[in-house]
């Protein structure tokens, strides 16, 4: 009877509601998110609605861009002189199954200072290097596992050996969504990382929370398109269907799953009015796609998918993903041979650029967090007997990037050895890189937690410290 009377008396003042959200305009916009979560929950905006932050966001929405199979640091973003000096020295070595001495294999690509910062950048990226100012490049990145499919799990999930919810999963738990006709966690990707879809699960969270995948391409969504051949009739349908299913939901309260599907088809009711328009490239300007590296009637390339990806965070979409290989496509494990990084980067240098510079001019930078990151780096030494310039995985330090909104452009984090194969100083583990995201995005990694079995988790399990000297 409480919770009766409550809700009828904040359905009664909707006056007071408006009032609130007067203020919180005047005030900013945490005003405003505090009134919108307010009525939300007032109307039973369930487990996708707007969640109220721990602390003031510097982000309201996240685009993870994943480079898939492990790109190698001292061949992109951490130059070593060193390296490049004592090209087939023996040195101590090792990789997974072996410890033994291994002859440096120096990078085969030019490095350049760029930008009033003066970042040092190899030429794969000549694109990426017209930004230098706008990136944070997080060199001392550190995992525990160097094999594929457990490091692309730590990415995503924070957990390189169980099954838990993904980052995408947790953020919009803590955070919801804005706009109900589209996923509040969506990944794009042809082909599917190490890890598969377990990279974006919802594990043990509220199904709802679930990341949705769109495979670029005729049909990115598919039966998008309404078979009904009224829409009065159709819209009557839906009606009745919704009720009946609610009905049947009320007296099965336990059933997530039961409630996360009528939520699902609610999403997909909508997407079938959104959808469409999101994927229809034709209103952009030529300049806009020229930007992505967009040619007429591309729809798979990631310069494709980067702009879709901006078309949705003005559409309210939470978490967005870009996968840009799969597992078992050309992606960045170059272990037989280095020079396959150019193709690789190729595919995405240009677009993600492109992205930054329309996230500014469309005033969006500020706050959108972009992240963008690899499963681990590569060996400085040549890959164990290998004949060819090749580089095996590596995970005591690789680099990342945070590019946007709350992150100090132009700087470089964390310094690693002379052969760029060890932290030197400023070690960032990826609970902390994961810990630094949250933060960003108004989350306590500490207290975004979730009881299951008897226990509270959390996306950094009992670790993980905020990387304050990276926040603007």
């Amino acid at each position: 009877m409480g919770e009766i009377t409550l809700r009828e008396d904040l359905h009664g003042t909707r006056r007071r509601f408006l009032q609130s959200t007067g203020l919180g305009l005047a005030a900013g916009t945490t005003g405003i998110r505090q009134a919108v979560a307010m009525a939300a929950s007032a109307n039973d905006g369930g487990l996708l609605a707007p969640q109220l932050s721990h602390h003031r966001p510097r982000a309201k929405r996240l685009i993870m861009l994943f480079f898939t199979g492990g790109f190698s640091q001292v061949d992109t973003f951490d130059y070593k002189p060193e390296l490049q000096a004592n090209h087939e020295k023996e040195v101590p070595a090792e990789e997974l199954f072996y410890k033994f001495e291994g002859k440096l294999l120096a990078s085969p690509y030019k490095f350049e200072q760029v930008g009033e910062c003066g970042m040092t950048i190899s030429e794969l990226f000549p694109n990426l290097k017209t930004v230098a100012d706008d990136l944070c490049v997080i060199r001392t990145l550190h995992t525990d596992i160097l094999e594929h499919f457990e490091a692309t799990l730590a990415m995503h999930t924070g957990s390189a050996t169980f099954t838990m919810p993904s980052m995408g999963s947790w953020i919009s738990h803590g955070l919801g969504t804005y706009n109900r006709n589209l996923p509040s966690h969506v990944v794009i990707c042809k082909h599917t990382p190490y890890g598969r879809t377990q990279n974006w699960d919802n594990g043990f969270l509220p199904p709802q929370h679930q990341g949705v995948r769109i495979i670029p391409g005729d049909s990115p969504i598919s039966n998008i398109q309404s078979t009904s051949r009224s829409t009065t009739l159709h819209e009557l349908e839906q009606r009745m269907l919704h009720d009946i299913n609610e009905d049947h939901a009320r007296l099965r309260p336990e059933d997530l799953q039961l409630k996360a599907r009528t939520d699902t088809f609610n999403t997909a009711q909508g997407m079938m009015r959104e959808a469409p328009e999101l994927f229809d490239l034709s209103n952009e300007t030529e300049e806009t796609l020229k930007m992505y590296g967009i040619s007429p009637g591309d729809n798979q390339s990631f310069g494709f998918q980067c702009l879709v990806a901006r078309r949705m965070t003005e559409r309210g979409v939470r978490v967005i993903e870009l996968v840009d290989s799969g597992s078992a496509h050309a992606n960045w494990d170059a272990h037989g041979n280095i020079f396959n990084h150019q193709n690789n980067a190729k595919w995405v240098d240009r677009a993600t650029t492109g992205l930054i510079r329309d996230l500014k001019q469309r005033g969006l930078f500020d706050d959108t967090l972009v992240v963008i990151c690899t499963e681990f780096g590569r060996t400085p030494w040549y890959q164990h007997k290998a004949k060819t310039p090749g580089r095996n995985h590596w995970h005591r330090a690789f680099t990342s990037l945070l590019v946007g909104a709350g992150v100090k452009g132009g700087m470089t984090y964390g310094e690693t050895n002379e052969w760029g194969s060890e932290v030197a100083n400023d070690p960032c583990h990826v609970h902390d890189y994961h810990a630094t995201i949250l933060h960003l995005l108004g989350l306590d990694h500490t207290k975004l937690t979730y009881r299951y079995s008897g226990r509270d988790f959390r996306l950094t399990d009992v670790y993980g410290n905020v990387v304050g000297q990276i926040l603007a």
